[in-house]
């Protein structure tokens, strides 16, 4: 006897079968932007061991499960190992990241380190951690990588965090500069890369509900409101929300420097420049206009207060 579903059931089904497609399309979207990431920068070869760092939060978690699925399909073969720096966080589930990553077969391994104590010493309450809390962390990964013999030490930055860091050094530093999405160490010793570069945070926020990652929360920095970050975040969250496609825009912009036309020095001969009678093949510049959208397609500047 065939059995005929309610109408409830029908309704559930149909969900079922949609979520289940939405979570298809964005799997092929991540897989599909890490890959072009990796491959635009060079970011992985031939017997790379790749040593992703595991903060447990949805970025890198996103990080080491898409990493996963592009060993599984890439022409190169490389090795993965999870690593994580537990700070020793009062209230630090420690058990947490172990357990998911034995459970998923992921060959990893745990740094025990008191950094806590060090920036809530130095740190005053009100101020703010992250870069003292950077400069331990970063230190401490890069000894890791020695002793594991990682070639590569993957971070779970994503296209927000560039472009978010791109403004803050604008805003606050007088650069521009953002995040590289693929850089040698400061020591000269290791190459350092962001596969998810391309890749947009409400993507992967969508990716941590679906896989159901067991994140845990920063509670070392991430009840400081204030942070100049979040500030920026959300100014960029408004542009998008009032004009889709701005983020991705901006972007762009990042891989399509012109230095001829900003006023660094050091990056153009602006000092040597000479006519030379040869015409530009895209016309005379100098005194047009540029071509902008209408004015109510513009961003607005005063968003948000920083």
């Amino acid at each position: 006897m065939n059995a005929v579903l309610t109408e409830s059931e029908v309704v559930r089904f149909d969900r079922e079968r949609r979520v289940e497609r939405e979570a298809h399309k964005l799997e092929k979207r991540l897989c599909r932007l890490m890959g072009e990431a990796v491959g635009d920068y060079n970011m992985i070869v031939q017997g790379d061991k790749v040593m992703v760092c595991l903060s447990g939060g949805k970025d890198s978690y996103a990080l080491l499960d898409i990493l996963l699925k592009l060993k599984q399909r890439a022409p190169a073969d490389f090795e993965l190992v999870a690593v994580n720096l537990d700070q020793k966080q009062p209230g630090f589930p420690e058990h947490v990241l172990p357990d998911y990553l034995a459970r998923i077969g992921v060959p990893f391994h745990i740094e025990n380190q008191d950094t806590y104590s060090v920036v809530k010493d130095k740190i005053p309450d009100g101020k703010t951690m992250c870069s003292l809390c950077s400069r331990l962390r970063r230190g401490i990964l890069y000894r890791v990588a020695d002793e594991l013999g990682a070639t590569k030490i993957a971070l779970g930055h994503h296209r927000d965090d560039i472009l978010q860091t791109f403004f803050l050094n604008m805003f606050f530093g007088g650069k521009l500069k953002a995040m590289a999405p693929k850089l040698v160490s400061d020591d000269g010793r290791h190459m350092v890369i962001r596969p998810l570069a391309y890749v947009a945070e409400q993507d992967l926020v969508r990716w941590a509900a679906h896989r159901q990652f067991p994140v845990i929360p920063c509670t070392l920095c991430g009840s400081q409101e204030n942070l100049q970050r979040k500030q920026v975040a959300a100014m960029l969250q408004e542009w998008e929300r009032k004009h889709p496609g701005r983020i991705d825009t901006m972007f762009t912009a990042l891989q399509n420097i012109v230095p001829s036309h900003l006023a660094d020095g050091t990056q153009y001969d602006f000092k040597g420049l000479t006519v030379t009678g040869v015409a530009d093949n895209e016309g005379d510049k100098a005194f047009d206009a540029p071509e902008w959208p209408a004015a109510a397609a513009l961003p607005s500047l005063q968003v948000i207060r920083i």
